[in-house]
């Protein structure tokens, strides 16, 4: 099994900048290979949208409304992935959750979330 643990979220003011990160670790011993890692964000009364996404080669895609501002990157020996968040507006506020498109030894392919982190943006 995997667990996906993320950090970073909190409050800031417009126009401000957090750093997301999501880390990947295995239990009992799991062992297992990352493809896709993506953030999604859900906002008070919202559906789940897909902010950004990187392929395990490191190819991102953004939704349109964060292109320019956010950064989502991957480092593969930490089984870790990034979002940096720049020039912040209310609009961004939501709970972010990682997500892990991982196989494990056995050739399962499953997606794991992250237990999610509040990103509160203040005017």
């Amino acid at each position: 099994q995997v667990q996906l643990v993320e950090s970073g979220g909190g409050s800031v003011q417009a126009g401000g900048s957090l750093r997301l990160s999501c880390a990947a670790s295995g239990t009992s011993g799991s062992i297992f290979s990352i493809n896709a890692m993506g953030w999604y964000r859900q906002a008070p009364g919202k559906q789940r949208e897909l902010v950004a996404r990187i392929t395990s080669g490191g190819i991102p895609t953004y939704t349109d409304s964060v292109k320019g501002r956010f950064t989502i990157s991957r480092d593969n020996a930490k089984k870790t992935v990034y979002l940096q968040m720049n020039s912040l507006t209310p609009e961004d506020t939501a709970v972010y959750y990682c997500n892990a498109d991982i196989v494990e030894l056995t050739l399962a392919r499953r997606d794991y979330w992250g237990q999610g982190t509040q990103v509160t943006v203040s005017s």
